[in-house]
């Protein structure tokens, strides 16, 4: 397994709590933030750059500023939340490099893209502890996934070559004509061989789906090795994956890169209810989510 350099570790830890276990803030969304703040599309037409990076400046002051890293884009966040002194000076800054939503192969296959030009260079310019990458994986289609290992090979490379941290994330997908059924059934293997190619192609730390099961996320953990994940809510309700946390912890898990779960129904156009929302429901739902980590760090000590 590819191994953390120094300056790669030093930014690790930065992103991680007192306690070592990472707990990220995620907003780094556009296409499904402009989905939760209007249901009309020509309301969410409506929304500006300007106005989602409202939102995420909201949800960095009152919310990351709890956790110990945030994960932002370059597009509509930063470098904002730093320039105006938004970004708590002991929160650390993960940049997403993924541009939103996908490409549709012939075949139907997800086709991930970049944010064009930024790249680890860039990252360091705005201030960023590390990147994060994630590109769309189905292991089971070998042909689905060429274009896509290639972005993630350029990307590791690139940060390699600048020594800074990267954050490795992959989603899975349901096929085309694919029943639920059929694809929640392959979802724990979908998740322990996206993550064997991750590995592969020298992710150092992961950010990885809920893969299903307690059986799942310890055969990821053995084979990461020394390579930490964190597991990622997926805009699943609060109750549900405060109890996947529990599971992946018990398992092996480093900690959380969180997002909609905690804020999906928090953010508001009316930046008053939203600040308030964050305050009173997103800052408690944290709270607990750190109380799981925090018992099971303790533990393994």
């Amino acid at each position: 397994m590819a191994k953390m350099t120094t300056a790669e570790l030093r930014g690790y830890q930065q992103i991680c709590g007192p306690d070592g276990a990472m707990v990220a803030i995620a907003c780094d969304q556009r296409g499904g933030m402009r989905a939760l703040l209007a249901s009309d599309p020509a309301e969410q037409a409506r929304i500006t750059n300007d106005m989602l990076g409202d939102t995420k400046a909201d949800i960095t002051r009152y919310l990351a500023s709890a956790a110990s890293c945030v994960l932002l884009d370059p597009l509509c966040a930063v470098p904002r939340v730093v320039d105006e002194g938004v970004l708590n000076r002991d929160t650390a800054l993960l940049i997403g490099l993924d541009a939103s939503g996908f490409d549709v192969s012939p075949e139907g296959h997800r086709l991930s893209r970049l944010v064009p030009g930024i790249d680890a260079r860039r990252v360091r310019e705005l201030g960023g502890t590390g990147g994060k990458i994630m590109v769309y994986l189905r292991a089971d289609k070998p042909a689905a996934n060429e274009h896509n290992i290639a972005i993630l090979r350029q990307c590791i490379a690139d940060f390699g070559k600048e020594d800074l941290l990267l954050v490795v994330e992959f989603l899975t997908y349901q096929l085309e004509g694919e029943s639920p059924e059929d694809y929640a059934a392959k979802t724990p293997w979908l998740v322990e061989e996206g993550t064997r190619i991750s590995l592969e192609c020298g992710a150092k730390v992961l950010k990885l789906p809920y893969p299903g099961t307690a059986e799942a996320c310890a055969n990821i953990t053995r084979m990461a090795g020394e390579v930490p994940w964190a597991v990622l809510s997926a805009g699943v309700n609060h109750a549900t994956f405060l109890g996947q946390v529990e599971i992946a912890m018990q398992n092996g898990a480093s900690g959380v890169i969180a997002g909609r779960s905690l804020w999906k129904d928090c953010i508001s156009l009316d930046r008053d209810i939203q600040r308030e929302r964050l305050k009173t429901i997103a800052v408690p739902r944290l709270r607990e989510i750190q109380a799981v980590i925090g018992h099971y760090r303790q533990k393994a000590a």
